[in-house]
This record gives C-alpha cells, structure tokens and sequence, in this order.
C-alpha cells in the first residue's frame, strides 16, 4: 500500500469518499467537544464574576478575568468558524468535490488534508493568497 492510499487517495486520484468523510467527522466531533468545553469554561468565568462585585477598572484581577473572558470567547468564535469549515468540506465531498483546490484547480496534496482536512486550496495556492500576512524575514 503506498502513501496515497494510506492518506485517503488513490494513487492518481482524489481522496476516497469514506476516508475523507471519516476524517472530516472526527475533526468535527474533536471541534464539536472543544466548543462544549469552552462553552463550560465561559459559563464559569461569569458565574465566578456573579458572585463578586467586580470593577475591572479598580480591582486588579477585574482585567485579567475580562482578558480571560474575551479569550474564551475568541477561541468560542474560532472553533465555531471550524466547525462552518468542516461542513462546508462535507458539502464539497458529496459534490465530489473535495481535495480540488479552488485556487488553481488540481489536486491537494493529501498530506495536506490530512493536517487540514478543510482545506480548500493546495500549498501554492494558499501561500499566494493576498489576505495571509506575510512571514516574517
């Protein structure tokens, strides 16, 4: 059994329908879990800011707990953003269109979408793209 078809693909071809959808789906259940557990994580915090009169501008752990809420919150907002990933590769999938890059049109590469099984694009393509900042020197 060579790469490709360890990583979901044959060896000349775009990755296999029950490989891919596997992956997605534990990639979605791991995001669906943490979303739960930071959803816990927040609830706690502001329970916890209930029970005390806090002035985040006077008490000193007033900033850090509002710093620790809006971090909860942010990582909340991504794993939500995720989760729109994944369906939105569920789509392509029963389209017959995942593992096409929609930059330039071939195949991405299935170590690609192993790590990032949302991927939309290859490697070129993604590193062409004007919305990444650039990295550093």
């Amino acid at each position: 059994m060579g790469d490709a078809s360890r990583y979901g693909h044959d060896e000349h071809g775009p990755p296999t329908f029950g490989t891919a959808r596997a992956r997605l789906a534990a990639d979605r259940a791991d995001t669906l879990a943490r979303t739960a557990a930071l959803g816990r994580d927040f609830d706690g915090i502001v329970a916890a800011n209930a029970l005390v009169a806090v002035d985040d501008e006077h008490d000193p752990e007033g900033a850090s707990t509002a710093f620790e809420r809006a971090h909860v919150a942010a990582l909340m907002a991504q794993a939500r953003e995720h989760l729109e990933e994944l369906d939105r590769a569920l789509e392509r999938l029963e389209r017959g269109e995942y593992g096409q890059c929609e930059g330039c049109g071939g195949t991405i590469p299935p170590e690609r979408l192993e790590i990032r099984p949302a991927a939309t694009t290859c490697v070129r393509c993604a590193r062409s793209d004007p919305r990444r900042p650039p990295r550093p020197a």
